[in-house]
């Protein structure tokens, strides 16, 4: 019986050369958005999620893949499809209807007919053996200040997870008959889930960490998907950070100290250090302190930056007044001599 040719390709939005990477990306993002807790009682929804695990099974499995591919470049969406004669596709794969994939909840029919022309197979009952297929990736943003990045931390991190339901074990049905009320048919629910996290120092923004295990769970006894953590390190009211390794501070010094030099204590990610600031310093002037920046993930540390600020009294007692007024008629300074034309 001739049915109608797929085009997974397209179902997932991907190139016929795309990487296993490029398809899993392209699968995430489409389950996300079609997934039936997203979309509850959207029936257009729920046929695209089945299209695109229809597709992700195929397009990930290197071998089902192949064999796929074998059929060549004249079949397009939408044609009546027979396989060739001879066809050597046929793989015997047990699979259940993909509402087994969320306990049932899903509803209506499983893999097309033109997946089991292709694959061939039997249909599973609900409560049979099912379509193993492991858990979804979840990828989430963990926010760290710059002081924790630099050294590392223990956090709870609180993720809304999916499982499946403890009420009907996701069957979808309280007795058999009825729809199950804590999960409304889906056979799985949505609850907050703490994770206790190690951060490693030396973490930057944008760094992934990966929690094998964590994600979504798998269908039918399938291995759970990851978590994936992705580091935003927020602003820092002192520091800031110049390339990968270094981090850089304004400090603000007294006239006279820049004018005379001074010891001062500056801040940094790991406490204060004192610092010499030499006579004669300018304001917007840089010194560098060797060691004193963020923590590398292969050892060692970054640089520190210091720069300058002068600062005068915000308001003057009569006894500066007087110092200043005794500097500014005995000094010859111009702090415009460089200007032209004023």
């Amino acid at each position: 019986m001739a049915v109608q040719f797929r085009d997974y390709y397209e179902v997932l939005g991907v190139a016929k050369t795309a990487t296993e990477d490029e398809i899993r990306g392209a699968y995430r993002k489409l389950a996300r958005k079609y997934h039936p807790d997203v979309n509850p009682g959207d029936k257009s929804a729920e046929e695209k999620f089945k299209e695109i695990n229809e597709a992700y099974e195929v397009l990930s499995d290197p071998d089902k893949r192949k064999r796929y591919d074998a059929l060549g470049p004249n079949w397009k969406a939408g044609e009546e499809f027979r396989p060739p004669p001879n066809w050597e596709g046929g793989v015997n794969v047990e699979y259940g209807d993909l509402g087994d994939l969320f306990g049932g909840g899903l509803g209506g029919g499983g893999f097309s007919d033109f997946f089991e022309s292709l694959f061939g197979g039997r249909r599973a009952g609900r409560r049979g053996a099912g379509f193993a297929m492991r858990g979804q990736d979840v990828e989430a943003d963990i926010a760290l200040t710059l002081e924790e990045a630099h050294r590392g931390v223990k956090r709870s991190v609180t993720l809304q997870l999916t499982e499946t339901c403890p009420d009907c074990r996701g069957s979808g049905s309280k007795d058999g008959k009825t729809v199950c009320p804590t999960c409304r048919g889906a056979g799985a629910i949505r609850r907050p889930k703490t994770l206790e996290v190690t951060i490693p120092p030396g973490v930057r923004d944008g760094s992934v960490i990966r929690l094998p295990g964590q994600g979504e769970p798998g269908a039918s006894g399938a291995p759970a998907g990851d978590l994936f953590l992705r580091v935003r390190i927020q602003p820092h009211r002192l520091f800031n950070r110049v390339g990968e390794n270094d981090v850089q501070i304004e400090l603000p010094v007294a006239p006279w100290e820049a004018a005379l030099g001074a010891k001062v204590n500056v801040p940094t990610l790991d406490g204060p250090v004192e610092m010499t600031v030499p006579p004669g310093s300018q304001a917007g002037q840089r010194m560098r302190l060797r060691g004193q920046g963020l923590n590398r993930r292969g050892g060692g540390k970054g640089d520190e930056y210091v720069k300058l600020k002068i600062v005068n009294p915000p308001k003057l007692t009569p006894k500066e007044r007087e110092l200043f007024e005794k500097l500014a008629a005995e000094s010859r300074f111009n702090a415009r001599e460089l200007m032209t034309g004023v």
